[in-house]
């Protein structure tokens, strides 16, 4: 199949270009905002829109701070070494989502101090947003023609541009799909299931390493850095922890339930 080819700025105004990648960002946003609003009130935490906005804007220098800080050192941290200037390129790309994933728990940590709530309280609602970011960020990725999947044969393998006259695995939907679509209704029903802290943020834990693992075997690797073990990438050594320990932890919270 053919690359659709679609042009990644979707408006310009004279100098400025906006492009389809930010408005992902600006969408999942918008979404946690009144994801984040509706649980609050089911919930009947004394969190005012004032207290959620605010949540957002943490949960967002998390993503973005802690992305960038995680790109760089778990996957090219020898080319910022050499050229530190590089770290503040934002535009040339570089975020990952285990760094991501580390940046939201600590600004949440800060958060629940300054507020005086549950840290669990506000992990397990932020589980139910952040299915919603990672399908939004991997369509973002497959418009740009970027973090395509390997060389296949399969009938809907695509040609990328700068990924050679061979078709490859449109990873980035699988990954939307996965983490996004299914992880999403994954974590919502089990919210609604068990009133149990924590199983939420467990359980997108457990799904995200599992589905990012699956995913990794389609997924061309970071050419920097290739396998481990002649097996392995990068993203499949962050994300089995993840599934180990979050499976371990939905076990023991639900057998506490019981």
């Amino acid at each position: 199949m053919p690359f659709p080819h679609i042009d990644p700025v979707f408006l310009s105004i004279g100098p400025l270009q906006f492009r389809w990648y930010g408005l992902m960002y600006v969408l999942a946003f918008a979404a946690t905002y009144f994801i984040l609003s509706s649980e609050v009130r089911r919930k009947q935490y004394s969190l005012t829109k004032d207290d959620v906005a605010d949540l957002v804007f943490y949960g967002a220098m998390g993503v973005v701070l802690g992305g960038r800080l995680g790109y760089i050192l778990f996957y090219d941290l020898k080319v910022y070494l050499a050229d530190p200037l590089q770290i503040f390129a934002v535009w040339k790309g570089g975020m990952s989502f285990h760094g991501g994933f580390l940046g939201v728990i600590t600004s949440f940590v800060l958060y629940a101090r300054r507020k005086k709530i549950s840290f669990w309280a506000l992990i397990d609602m932020a589980a139910q947003c952040a299915p919603i970011g990672l399908g939004l960020g991997r369509i973002g990725n497959f418009i740009n023609g970027e973090l395509y999947g390997r060389t296949t044969d399969v009938p809907w393998g695509m040609v990328f541009p700068g990924g050679g006259e061979l078709p490859r695995h449109p990873s980035q939907l699988y990954e939307a799909l996965l983490e996004g679509v299914v992880l999403f209704f994954i974590v919502r029903i089990m919210s609604r299931r068990s009133d149990v802290t924590g199983i939420p943020a467990w359980t997108f834990c457990a799904g995200y390493g599992l589905f990012r693992f699956i995913v990794e075997l389609f997924r061309q690797p970071d050419a920097q850095i290739g396998f481990f073990f002649n097996f392995f990438s990068m993203g499949q050594l962050l994300s089995l922890p993840m599934f180990l320990v979050g499976s371990f932890m939905v076990f023991r919270l639900s057998r506490r339930a019981a």
